[in-house]
């Protein structure tokens, strides 16, 4: 079982609130709608001209905002539709209210100015060029969300970004040996008996993060060792066994207050979400409406990736993440799933899906022989009854291509 020392390897990703970045932009409009009106000195113009310039300016950004929320829809229409709907990239990316948070901000600014300038006959011209250099701002920042908008709608882009980001949470929840090196722990509390088992209180949720270094400190103080039963990434239901504590009690605020939770699942910590991702779409491309098995081709190379990469090796060897604190006393035990259970949530579907279309079965039995050349003895029994399903499936359905697929080992790459 990996120990992980004074750094652990699960760090809790902060966000910005959409709420709080709107309500900061619209301050900062206010702000600058009521300072940059008082600048004197130097070149002034007359002060109508540009109040009118400032209520058309104000009015016409709301525009903008139509366009952003056309575009958010029509992008995750089209992912729902296309991809899967689990998947949330741009309408979770900080360019969308990022931009909108912008625009409400230039509103507020230009009204603002507009109104502060009052009944003065001349203003600075600091007022017309700061308002010219926002409004090119508001430009480039339509132009980014409208070229993330396109790049989200393409198959490419978006596969290459979920496994990127699946790597990135295989990483953090399987970190190297010496990432994960720390101190020798101690045996003692963490065999010792529960003393209090923690419950979800609320209304099911997703369990997005699980902040490690927090619970590590808490669990140091009390003297006390928190092990969750749920990994990232699973649903918590009401009344459910959340925690169980060894050695010493915590109050229940305290482990809840340690996780982030939401209605859907995120890329942070959660190691099966981009597996699940990459298996939705190509079962969306194998299904008899689309019947796109090149898609399905394109998504296995990805699975792939992540089932033949460092971390998913890591994966064969570790049991629980035990987190220690520094002195070496394991205080946190999170579970992680198994590299048997990633196997099972990207492959079993779309072999099943697959089985009329000689190019998934083909490619799917080439990635099972690469991964069984590449893993543990363990794993490799897994693999091999996939492997004889599959060219089952290949040999029965398609006899003659089957007989070119064994000639010619690399026909399915």
């Amino acid at each position: 079982m990996a120990v992980a020392g004074r750094r652990g390897p699960l760090r809790r990703r902060r966000r910005l609130r959409v709420g709080l970045v709107q309500l900061l932009f619209t301050l900062a409009g206010l702000g600058l709608g009521l300072l940059v009106p008082r600048i004197s000195g130097g070149l002034d113009i007359p002060a109508r001209p540009v109040v009118d310039m400032l209520l058309a300016l104000g009015v016409g950004v709301l525009g903008t905002v139509a366009v952003i929320f056309s575009l958010l829809l029509l992008v995750v229409q089209w992912a729902h539709t296309s991809f899967t709907p689990r998947l949330t990239l741009f309408r979770e990316a900080p360019i969308v209210w990022r931009t909108f948070a912008f625009a409400i901000g230039l509103t507020v600014y230009c009204v603002t100015a507009a109104l502060a300038i009052g009944s003065r006959s001349r203003v600075s011209v600091a007022l017309p060029i700061l308002t010219a250099v926002l409004l090119l701002s508001m430009l480039a920042l339509l132009r980014v969300l409208q070229l993330r908008a396109l790049v989200s709608i393409e198959l490419a882009p978006v596969l290459r970004v979920i496994t990127e980001r699946g790597g990135a949470a295989l990483d953090a929840l399987y970190p190297p040996d010496g990432a994960a090196a720390g101190p020798a722990p101690a045996a003692g509390p963490v065999n010792a008996p529960v003393v209090h088992t923690v419950t979800w209180p609320n209304a099911p949720a997703v369990l997005q993060q699980i902040d490690v270094e927090r619970l590590v400190k808490a669990a140091h103080a009390a003297d006390a060792v928190v092990v969750l039963s749920s990994p990232p990434g699973s649903v918590l239901r009401h009344g459910a066994a959340l925690a169980e504590l060894h050695g010493a009690v915590l109050p229940d605020a305290v482990v809840l207050g340690a996780l982030v939770t939401g209605v859907a699942p995120t890329f942070d910590q959660d190691a099966a979400l981009a597996i699940r991702l990459l298996a939705d779409i190509a079962l969306r491309a194998l299904s008899p409406a689309v019947n796109d098995p090149a898609t399905a081709v394109q998504a296995l190379g990805c699975l792939e990736d992540l089932l033949g990469g460092p971390a998913a090796q890591r994966a064969h060897r570790a049991g629980p993440l035990r987190v220690a604190d520094p002195d070496g006393q394991v205080r946190v035990v999170v579970r992680r799933p198994a590299w048997e259970d990633l196997v099972r949530t990207g492959l079993d579907d779309v072999i099943a899906a697959g089985v009329n279309s000689p190019m998934v079965l083909a490619r799917i039995r080439v990635l099972l022989q690469r991964l069984a050349s590449a893993v543990p003895p363990a794993g490799q029994a897994l693999l091999e009854r996939r492997l004889v399903w599959v060219e089952a499936e290949f040999s029965g359905r398609f006899p003659a291509l089957w007989q070119e697929a064994v000639a010619d080992p690399g026909s399915g790459v």
